[in-house]
């Protein structure tokens, strides 16, 4: 029996503590770790030249990992927008999910 796939995914990161980030600390951290993540695929895909050494699940599992390194980074950058220069993300989120309904890629 086929399962129907969830409608929306809620991610729940901290706040991290002894940082300061600002805008642009942060933004390199989002590449960097983005360069990590599309490392990670590229091994998993042999774009990398390197013979591939782990199992596929080991390997989806380092994507995984990588993917929410990219998260958090983009959740520490989100508390900077909030907190440094008074965005309010929720309405952001709201105009978001607007845009992707009207563009019909979700309900």
């Amino acid at each position: 029996m086929d399962q129907e796939a969830p409608r929306s995914k809620t991610v729940t990161l901290p706040r991290l503590n002894r940082l300061k980030p600002s805008l642009e600390s942060t933004a390199l951290k989002i590449m960097e770790e983005s360069g990590e993540l599309a490392q990670a695929i590229g091994k998993f895909r042999g774009l990398s030249g390197e013979r591939l050494q782990v199992e596929e699940a080991e390997a989806m599992h380092m994507v995984a990992r990588e993917l929410v390194d990219v998260a958090q980074t983009a959740v520490t950058m989100m508390f900077v927008l909030e907190e440094q220069y008074g965005i309010d993300l929720e309405k952001i989120l709201e105009e978001h999910v607007a845009k992707l309904r009207e563009k019909g890629y979700c309900d």
